[in-house]
């Protein structure tokens, strides 16, 4: 067993006016990659910025990141900055942000990187250093080597190979607490599914189990906010948070299975928020797994069993659906990846495939897609 996780994380309300000052040794000029909003609004650039003034570090912005970001967009950031003697790189958002700055981090690194150079493991995987600001309590991203990224010539999400763990991680629930509700409850499902899909996975060992545990147990205490029963607080806005950052430390481990893997088209071709689109093959995932591991990882969740599990992702959600159209496209990637098939801890064939998938659908109205 092993656990690598070099990431130093400050976990406190203003833990980047407290403790940026250790990003100093990193360089005297940032890159700060972002989205186009969200940073600016909840005070996360403002405090980025004012810490990099009191250091005298300079530095510039990139602002351009879409949801689910573009290798192209990681080529337009690296072409624009190559020449600007960056030392490293500032994430600050959701995991699209910090995700982009991984790859923005490589790509400044090797100038003469291709979209080729991202998915070639055999090419050198050293990146710029990278500090991360996260602002969502999904992805975990902060404590994790992976970067996902948009293949439009695949028309799909897809890991970059090299693995680049930030430096630096300042999680500060405030900047939570002025995301709008569905953001939050996205990103919280998507922090549920890493949690889960780390234990359920084949790669699982105590090191996994004792973060993804933990993270259960936290996540649990917040269902309450996610369905709206509760006003969302300071607490559970660190509660929320530190329940991603366990999570990210778990995947970062063993990696995610079906769920996300199944999830990946139905974000591309529909536009559909990841959180959503993932959680969507949650309820199939679990019941297709060992009773009594299923039900362990429900209870620490705060749920009583699968039924209730089942009712709480819909309500979320709103009764989402995906067409089954959608759901086949989703069926055929994961049947033809056979590292995805291998990924869960119990044996999943093409008969406990579809039932995952096809869960939440009427049995007799999918016969004729086979």
């Amino acid at each position: 067993m092993k656990f690598y996780m070099p990431v130093k994380v400050f976990d406190e309300r203003d833990a980047v006016i407290k403790h940026f000052g250790e990003a100093g040794s990193l360089g005297r000029k940032a890159l700060i990659v972002t989205g186009k909003g969200s940073a600016f609004s909840n005070g996360s650039y403002d405090d980025v910025t004012a810490a990099l003034k009191k250091e005298g570090i300079g530095f510039l912005t990139f602002s351009e990141v879409e949801e689910n970001p573009s290798t192209e967009t990681i080529f337009t950031a690296g072409g624009k900055y190559r020449s600007e003697g960056i030392d490293f790189v500032i994430g600050i958002g959701g995991g699209s942000p910090m995700d982009a700055a991984k790859a923005i981090a490589l790509v400044l690194k090797h100038p003469e990187a291709d979209l080729d150079y991202l998915y070639d493991a055999s090419k050198d995987s050293s990146a710029l250093p990278v500090v991360c600001v996260p602002t969502t309590c999904g992805t975990g991203s902060e404590v994790t080597g992976v970067s996902v990224l948009t293949r439009h010539d695949k028309k799909t999400k897809m890991s970059m190979v090299h693995k680049v763990f930030p430096v630096f991680a300042f999680i500060d629930g405030k900047y939570l607490s002025r995301s709008p509700h569905p953001l939050m409850v996205n990103s919280s499902v998507d922090a549920l599914s890493h949690l889960i899909e780390s234990v359920i996975n084949t790669k699982a060992d105590d090191y996994v189990k004792m973060t993804a545990y933990a993270g259960l147990k936290m996540w649990s205490g917040t269902k309450e906010v996610l369905t709206g029963e509760k006003a969302v607080g300071e607490e559970e806005c660190s509660c929320l948070m530190r329940s991603s950052c366990m999570a990210g430390m778990s995947i970062a481990q063993s990696g995610t299975s079906i769920p996300h893997a199944l999830s990946y088209p139905v974000t591309y071709d529909m536009g559909t928020p990841h959180g959503r689109a993932v959680g969507y093959f949650l309820p199939g995932f679990l019941s297709a797994a060992p009773e009594k591991e299923r039900d362990e990882l429900l209870k620490l969740s705060g749920f009583s069993g699968l039924q209730e599990f089942s009712s709480f992702i819909d309500k979320v959600f709103d009764g989402f659906r995906i067409p089954e159209n959608e759901l086949l496209r989703s069926y055929e990637a994961v049947k033809n990846n056979p590292v995805k098939m291998n990924s869960a801890s119990f044996r999943v064939d093409e008969d406990i495939l579809k039932n995952i998938v096809y869960y939440y659908s009427d049995a007799k109205s999918t016969e004729s897609l086979f």
